[in-house]
């Protein structure tokens, strides 16, 4: 059976799935079924040149930690973030007191 999702047209979920992502000339896959995803990569592999890079550790400069173990997914953007400090020569800088707290009320007086 397969749902559509009224936000996105184009996603349609069933209870077994294939998530392919498409940037330029770069795919990633994930699904909830080895046997699917490996008849993907055939499928894909027959119509394509392609190359099985193994586990994706950066998308976008974004990185993907992952413990399987205890199921956790992780993304980070730090290479990213270290990269405009640099640029704005704020990279040097140290973390210091903000004088302003979370639910501090202000007014013109």
């Amino acid at each position: 059976m397969w749902l559509s999702r009224e936000s996105d047209r184009s996603l349609y979920l069933s209870e077994i799935f294939v998530i392919l992502v498409l940037y330029v000339d770069d795919l990633l896959l994930t699904s909830n079924c080895g046997h699917m995803l490996h008849d993907t990569k055939s499928f894909l592999s027959i119509s394509f040149d392609t190359k099985d890079m193994g586990d994706a550790k950066y998308v976008l400069g974004i990185k993907i930690d992952r413990d399987r173990s205890i199921g956790r997914l992780g993304l980070s953007q730090r290479t990213y973030i270290d990269k405009v400090l640099k640029r704005y020569g704020m990279d040097k800088c140290a973390p210091g007191e903000v004088p302003v707290t979370k639910g501090d009320v202000f007014n013109s007086s």
